[in-house]
Formats: structure tokens, C-alpha cells, sequence
């Protein structure tokens, strides 16, 4: 296990004159808070927005400033751009940490935040529209050589569907041109089922995400899920900071992550991170990013998208490389020239693992919001706790079910899932259900164990008779 970065590091290191003077972050719960920590070790004052249902919020409570934006429903508070932009100006915030889902990947909020004068922490509205849009992204993907699974241009109509559905073969699967997070996604196995999925997958499509666009892939059966961290600053530093593996998920949903990947290897990292470095320069891309890959059974991987800001599962990578993703992102995004060491790949130090822990029925996935009438989180060496939430606490049902995120760290995996289970051991959530068991069950699966899981292990434990 190579060793930790030294604090004498000039990327650990706090700038002399902080990046910005006061951010505004546009999000709520566990990465609100994450955005918060992290301005102030840089030495940046804070604004928290909240909806009228996160008025007693944590995020709220933290932050030097807090502004009211509107009732609970996210379309009339989180979603609200000229509430957010009005927030911004009110409070004299100079910089916008958007966090991830809500506004993180939408292009016109950042456009018009540059057009405010206000610093859009992020990629650059022309860069997240060339990597956040799926079918151009595909298009990026192979003029720079990453790897592809058949798939088609943005699908006319149902004629059209089907048209591509036989070049390509079946089963295929139509996504979301500008989606994610499993929304608008359709598994198709036959000519039949092509019309009334491209019809559904179009409506989701609309409904989340103001785009009805939709095109299909060749679909694999039961791949890994392996996304790459990217980072990049506004002079042409560019670093692939390794990958996670993300199989274990349900309905397109991530459950448990963990880094390094326990199928890869160095010389696939190296191949792959170098492809994705030239990519990312050539494009102009900067700040943080992921791009996501499946993984065959005999472990081809096949460029799948890009997320254009900081992922839910971002702790893993900064446990195993000991940077702040967060920091470095607001850095860069202030126009810092970031001083990392020149490593492909990076060095891993041990094992990291993380699990979403929801409020939700474990066996159902059905959101449970409520009272949390007591809290207790786990601790000791190597476990970090990412949360917006504590006792007394009332989970609001407008939003995602997400409660906390526990992160452990060893030098070994099998130490880091023998430390996760013991942490779950010690997580105490009353007044509600959470997922708690389901995350235990997970881990004591010989897939899981061994590092063999794929996309459909959840669904296989689930289905099991003792259940």
C-alpha cells in the first residue's frame, strides 16, 4: 500500500487567497454539507438555499448565510433558476456549487449564470452540452477511440426504433438522449416490444428531463459498471485519478460502490485513462467528470457516459487517493492551476467502499419518509460518514431518499468489507426504514465477496426464495 499524499503537498494546501469570496450552494442534505466543509477550509463564506420543508436542515444550519426559496416540490424551490440566480445576487455570492442531480448537468442554468457574472462551478456550458447530451457524447467517444457498443443516432420514430433495433440485434436497451440515473431507459428483447417502449422511453425522457429525444444500445446481459474520475484545470492539466466499480444497483440505481475496482487491471487503467486524458484536453473540458463504462464477461470495457460534475460517489476515490475532490473542484473552476503530481495512473492507497444508506422499504425500494426519532452513525478508524440528517429530523417526501453515506477505508478489500459490516453493526436509525439490512445481505453474498458481481446480482438476491 503506497503511502498517503504528504500535508506539505501543494494540492492539500489551502490557496493564500481564497478562490472566491462567498458561494452559494445550489443543493441540499449530504452534499450541501460536503460543499460547505470544503469552502471552509478553503476560506470561502456560504449561502444555503432551502425549500420551506428543509427550513430546520442541516445544510441550513451550517452555512453562514440561508436564503428561502420556495415550498417543498424541487420545481418550485431546487428546480427554480430565477430563484437561485435572485438567491445568488441578494447575498453578493460570486461562485454556484450546483452539487449533483437537480441543476448540476443543465447547461442553460450555467450559461446564465456566466451571463449574471456569477462563476458556474463546473465544466463550461458548451463542454457540458458536448459530453452531457449521450448521442454526442457517443460521437466524442469514438473520434477519440473509446471503446463502443453498437448502438444508433437519436431515433426519429417507432419505424425508425425498430429499423435500428434489427441492425443492431437484440436485446438492446433505449436511454435518455439527456437523462441518467436509469430514467428513460427501456430494455427491449424482441421486434414487438420496440413501439411501445420507444413510446414510453420518450415520455419518461420529457418528463425528466424537458428532452423526449432517445436513441438504443446493444444490451449486455450482466456487465460490471466501472466509471473513471477525471479532473482538469483551466491550463490544461488533465488527471485520471482511477476508476470505481459501481455494479451493485438496482434499477439503474447505484447501491454500493467501492475503489479500486477488483476487475481491473493496471495495464487496462493505464490503456483507458490515457484515452480518456486526451479527450477530456482535446475537448476543453474542465473541473470534475466521470465517464462510465460497462465491462463484458471478458472484460472488454465499452464507453457508456459522462456525468459533468461531482458524483454521489465521489468519497471512494478521495479515501484511496487521499485528494478533496471537492476542493480541487472549486479551485479549478476559480482558475487555479492545480499543481497535482503527473502519476498514470494515479497510486492507490488500500481499499474503499461505500453504501447509500436510504430511507426506504429494503426489499421494495419504496421511498419512507417520516420522523427519525433516534440517530446514531458509526465511527472509529478508517470510517467516514457522509449525512444531512439527525435525530428529530423529518425526511421530507419531496425529494431522493438518500440519508447518509457511509465510507469506509483498510488496506486490503476483503479488511474493507469486513470494516463495513461493522459500521452497519453500529448504525442506529429509528421512527423509519433504511436499507441498513439490505447492504449486510449484500455483503456477505460469495459474489459480492469475490469481486465477481455484476449489474444483476441485486436483482438475483432479491428473487431468491428465502426472502
Amino acid at each position: 500500500m503506497s503511502a498517503p499524499p504528504s500535508s506539505s503537498a501543494p494540492w492539500s494546501q489551502p490557496p493564500a487567497t481564497p478562490p472566491f469570496k462567498k458561494i452559494l450552494i445550489a443543493n441540499r442534505g449530504e452534499i450541501a454539507l460536503r460543499v460547505i466543509r470544503a469552502c471552509r477550509e478553503l476560506g470561502i463564506a456560504t449561502v444555503a438555499v432551502h425549500s420551506e420543508a428543509d427550513a430546520r436542515a442541516l445544510h441550513v444550519r451550517f452555512a453562514d448565510e440561508a436564503v428561502c426559496i420556495g415550498p417543498g416540490p424541487s420545481p418550485r424551490s431546487y428546480l427554480h433558476i430565477p430563484a437561485i440566480i435572485s438567491a445568488a445576487e441578494i447575498t453578493g455570492a460570486d461562485a454556484i456549487h450546483p452539487g449533483y442531480g437537480f441543476l448540476s448537468e443543465n447547461a442553460e442554468f450555467a450559461r446564465l449564470c456566466g451571463k449574471c457574472g456569477i462563476t458556474f462551478i463546473g465544466p463550461t456550458p458548451e463542454a457540458m452540452q458536448a459530453w452531457g447530451d449521450k448521442v454526442t457524447a457517443r460521437m466524442n467517444a469514438k473520434r477519440f477511440g473509446l471503446p463502443l457498443l453498437p448502438g444508433s443516432e437519436v431515433l426519429r420514430n417507432a419505424e425508425h426504433a425498430l429499423e435500428e433495433a434489427k441492425r443492431i440485434g437484440f436485446p438492446i436497451i433505449m436511454k435518455a438522449s439527456g437523462g441518467g440515473g436509469g430514467r428513460g431507459m427501456r430494455i427491449v428483447r424482441s421486434e414487438s416490444e420496440v413501439a411501445s417502449n420507444f413510446a414510453q422511453a420518450t415520455r419518461e425522457a420529457e418528463v425528466g428531463f424537458k428532452n423526449p429525444d432517445v436513441y438504443m444500445e446493444k444490451f449486455v446481459e450482466r456487465p460490471k459498471h466501472i466509471e473513471f474520475q477525471v479532473l482538469a484545470d483551466k491550463h490544461g492539466g488533465v488527471w485520471t485519478l482511477g476508476e470505481r466499480e459501481c455494479s451493485l444497483q438496482r434499477r439503474h440505481q447505484k447501491v454500493i460502490e467501492e475503489a479500486p475496482s477488483p476487475a481491473m487491471t493496471p495495464e487496462l487503467r493505464q490503456e483507458i485513462g490515457e484515452v480518456i486524458r486526451r479527450a477530456v484536453s482535446d475537448t476543453g473540458y474542465t473541473t470534475l467528470g466521470t465517464l462510465e463504462f460497462i465491462m463484458d464477461e471478458d472484460k472488454r470495457l465499452y464507453f457508456l457516459e459522462m456525468n459533468t460534475r461531482v458524483q454521489v460517489e465521489h468519497p471512494v476515490t478521495e479515501m484511496v487517493t487521499g485528494l478533496d475532490l471537492v476542493s480541487l473542484q472549486i479551485r479549478a473552476a476559480a482558475g487555479e492551476k492545480l499543481e497535482l503530481p503527473d502519476t498514470r495512473p494515479w497510486n492507490f492507497r488500500g481499499h474503499a467502499i461505500e453504501c447509500r444508506v436510504n430511507a426506504e422499504d429494503p426489499r421494495t425500494f419504496a421511498p419512507w419518509p417520516g420522523l427519525i426519532t433516534e440517530y446514531f452513525p458509526p465511527g472509529g478508524t478508517g470510517i467516514r460518514v457522509d449525512s444531512g440528517v439527525y435525530g428529530g429530523w423529518t425526511v421530507p417526501q419531496h425529494y431522493d431518499s438518500l440519508l447518509a453515506k457511509v465510507i469506509v477505508h483498510a488496506p486490503t478489500r476483503i479488511e474493507a468489507i469486513t470494516r463495513m459490516r461493522r459500521a452497519l453493526d453500529e448504525f442506529i436509525v429509528g421512527g423509519i426504514r433504511t436499507n441498513i439490512e439490505l447492504h449486510k445481505m449484500l455483503l456477505e453474498d460469495p459474489e459480492v465477496r469475490e469481486g465477481t458481481m455484476t449489474t444483476r446480482t441485486i436483482e438475483r438476491i432479491l428473487a431468491a426464495p428465502h426472502l
